[in-house]
């Protein structure tokens, strides 16, 4: 790598230190197991049995330092739409219809038309999925962040019986990898955006644009195809993600080739990120990944890569 290279560590964001983070905590996590809790730590959402029948699904994340762009834009409604496609999207990798939403909005001195614009945003994603915010929690913490910033984070919950569940265990050698287009970016990779960025003018339609929301095509595809799996392309991007839905002894091997990449992916290209980070760092067009039965695929689903005997997910470029 070129020292004229940009890359997600030099942006000050290690993704193996993100990993090791979680695996420091998973015997913490695992000591306050209680009956409830369904499935191994580490999913896209966690499940836990809410009765004999139904399991709650939940998820908590935050917009990240997209919100720092997003301000300088004038676009935080964008983000506010950003945090609830999140989780919607988390949940649903289990099956899950998402049921409540709540948020948490801190800066060191909190601007009400800032909030208003992030919570109206979260509101109307919330809408269009049919999920209720409950509450949320506003703090002011001087001192902790600096002036001029604000975070964004929030929950989602979500209800699936246990006989819709999904979690990849039916993945079979054969089956197929369908991806769906993403909107750009979505909220992931912003540190190194940024430093790409500086303080130089930037086309916010290029590079903030909300994250989708996947429910609509996920409770399409599920009426016509049995769905054995599926993820949320974030952090860590489509080999990253896609990995965590394999069952042991099966992986993935994707075709780079099999779709086009929005344009804000050859913008990041040309300001000198390489196309290894690219595919480390960003979802690099997909945002979202189901795995199928070969004979359930239709002529306008975009099939990206297949199933075969092995571990982890493989590029066929490589």
């Amino acid at each position: 790598m070129s020292p004229g290279e940009q890359t997600y560590a030099a942006a000050g964001v290690s993704l193996v230190t993100a990993e090791a983070v979680v695996a420091r905590l998973q015997a913490a996590v695992d000591s306050t197991r209680t009956p409830g809790v369904v499935g191994a730590f580490g999913a896209f959402a966690g499940l836990y049995a809410l009765d004999e029948r139904r399991l709650l699904a939940a998820s908590t994340d935050g917009v990240g330092s997209k919100l720092v762009l997003a301000r300088r834009a004038g676009k935080l409604r964008w983000c506010g739409i950003d945090l609830v496609a999140h989780g919607v999207n988390d949940v649903l990798t289990t099956g899950a219809e998402p049921l409540f939403f709540l948020d948490y909005v801190a800066a060191a001195t909190i601007d009400p038309e800032e909030v208003t614009e992030l919570v109206e945003g979260a509101a109307e994603a919330c809408r269009a999925a049919g999920c209720a915010i409950l509450g949320g929690e506003t703090a002011e913490l001087p001192g902790v962040y600096r002036e001029g910033e604000i975070d964004f984070a929030g929950t989602i919950v979500g209800l699936v019986d246990r006989d819709r569940v999904i979690d990849g265990s039916r993945v079979a050698a054969g089956d197929v990898v369908v991806g769906l287009p993403s909107a750009g970016i979505h909220a992931n990779g912003f540190s190194l955006v940024r430093r790409i960025v500086g303080d130089d003018p930037f086309d916010a339609d290029l590079l903030l644009p909300p994250t989708r929301c996947y429910l609509d095509d996920v409770r399409a595809f599920r009426l016509r195809a049995d769905v054995r799996a599926l993820a949320h392309v974030t952090g860590g991007g489509i080999a990253g993600n896609l990995s965590r839905v394999l069952p042991p002894g099966l992986g993935a091997v994707v075709d780079p080739t099999a779709w086009e990449r929005p344009p804000v992916f050859a913008w990041l290209a040309e300001h000198g990120v390489p196309e290894e980070e690219l595919r480390r760092v960003f979802n690099i067009g997909i945002g979202y990944c189901a795995i199928v039965p070969a004979g359930d695929v239709t002529p306008h689903d975009r099939v990206i890569g297949g199933i075969e005997p092995g571990e982890g997910v493989t590029w066929a470029d490589a």
